[in-house]
């Protein structure tokens, strides 16, 4: 009998393994098989065998080997029974057997391929989302439902569908040719924004930040802004990443209690990656289209990168940034943004108005940024008791545990 407790740390191993390894076992996969719903199938009855097995005969030095291994196998057992071994096997040994006289490739990355795969135009967008999010990104049904602010169950049938009609349309697992980029290029960005947010500040878990998945995501940014040259915000997006992903190093304490952007150490951001989100976008500007989402967002990041405090930043140019981002995205998440920076630069009575009318509209219901934002714009007017009532209704509705914590912490200190 297996104790309770190894196999509690065996769980916690196994699905650290899956957010790290995750994306590459399911793009490996889905190379040999040639379906992303099977591969990702596959790689979900690999870790089920891991949680049976890891926790009496331990976890083997290369786990992702391990999981491709064990899924692989699975693969061919299925195939045997299905009498299409040899067909397969031939195919198989083609892919292993690789040569230059191959067609070139842009790009020869498999999780690139199967970010685009995703994305194929047979899925709403909606579905193309859920679905990297759940293959590459490696996050859970109730993570990507979070994301999405609807129900698990949703997410669920929306993922199962996804799979569906991409085996259905036989959709090939490769990079497209160059003339079929724009019509997936606007989801493959957008899913790899939400990867990097998901690291930037985690929706559930003990930890605040996800380095590991944000880094993954800035990767990929890199290759599609190296993919597609002449597309601004690709460079827009890298620019942001860079620098947002510049203040990792001094968002938490070694404990991994979350430190806020006015108490951040500055000296501690990483200032070549700084440089490198100046340089991304001058590109996204050089190519005279005008600044989108991303550009925008990064010139907010900028402003924030090169002042030497929250004091001296420049929030009259932030609100701007905002208010033409609102203009371009109508997202109320960009609102509740541009009352932020609106409170400090006009004051928080004049950004509790623009909270306050969210709030009335039902806009942000059921997640904790607008009682987590409205909480602290009433303790700088003097209305600790209900600041509060906000921060314990934020803390309810988050699922991380430090962000849980740092705004209980927030409300017992008022």
């Amino acid at each position: 009998m297996v104790d309770s407790g190894r196999a509690a740390d065996t769980g916690r191993t196994v699905d650290a393994v899956w957010r790290i390894e995750g994306a590459h076992v399911v793009a490996t996969l889905a190379r040999m098989v040639g379906d992303v719903g099977l591969a990702e199938d596959l790689a979900q009855e690999a870790v089920a065998d891991a949680l049976a097995q890891w926790p009496t005969s331990g976890v083997p030095r290369n786990a992702g080997a391990w999981l491709t291994t064990v899924a692989k196998r699975k693969a061919i057992d299925g195939w045997r029974r299905r009498e299409r071994l040899d067909q397969r096997y031939e195919l198989i040994a083609r892919d292993l057997d690789e040569t230059a006289a191959e067609d070139w490739e842009p790009i020869d990355d498999d999780v690139l391929r199967l970010i685009f795969a995703a994305c194929h135009p047979v899925l709403g967008r909606d579905a193309q989302v859920a679905l990297t999010l759940r293959v590459v990104g490696g996050l859970t049904t109730e993570e990507i439902a979070r994301l999405f602010v609807v129900g698990r169950s949703t997410i669920q049938q929306r993922i199962v569908r996804a799979k569906k009609t991409l085996t259905e349309a036989r959709v090939p697992f490769e990079v497209p040719e160059p003339h079929d980029w724009p019509t997936r290029l606007g989801a493959v960005l957008g899913v790899v924004y939400l990867i990097f947010t998901e690291g930037y500040a985690a929706t559930s878990g003990e930890k605040w930040v996800r380095v590991d998945l944000a880094n993954e995501a800035l990767r990929l940014a890199r290759m599609l802004a190296g993919l597609v040259p002449t597309e601004p915000e690709a460079h827009g997006l890298v620019a942001l990443m860079e620098f947002q992903a510049s203040r990792f190093a001094s968002r938490t304490k070694l404990d991994g209690t979350p430190i806020v952007l006015a108490d951040q150490d500055r000296a501690r951001w990483d200032f070549s990656q700084i440089a490198r989100g100046d340089a991304a976008l001058r590109r996204a500007d050089a190519l005279g289209r005008g600044r989108g989402n991303y550009a925008l967002q990064a010139a907010i990041a900028q402003c924030h990168a090169h002042a030497s405090s929250v004091e001296v930043t420049d929030w009259g140019r932030i609100v701007l940034l905002y208010e033409a981002l609102e203009a371009l995205t109508a997202n109320p998440v960009v609102t509740l943004n541009r009352a932020v920076a609106v409170s400090m630069a006009a004051g928080p009575h004049e950004a509790l108005k623009l909270v306050d009318e969210l709030r009335a509209a039902g806009k942000l219901r059921g997640t904790y940024l607008l009682p987590s934002v409205r909480g602290e714009l009433l303790a700088q007017v003097g209305r600790a008791d209900e600041a509060r009532a906000d921060f314990a209704e934020a803390a309810s509705l988050t699922t991380n545990v430090r962000q849980r914590n740092h705004l209980l912490q927030k409300a017992q200190n008022l």
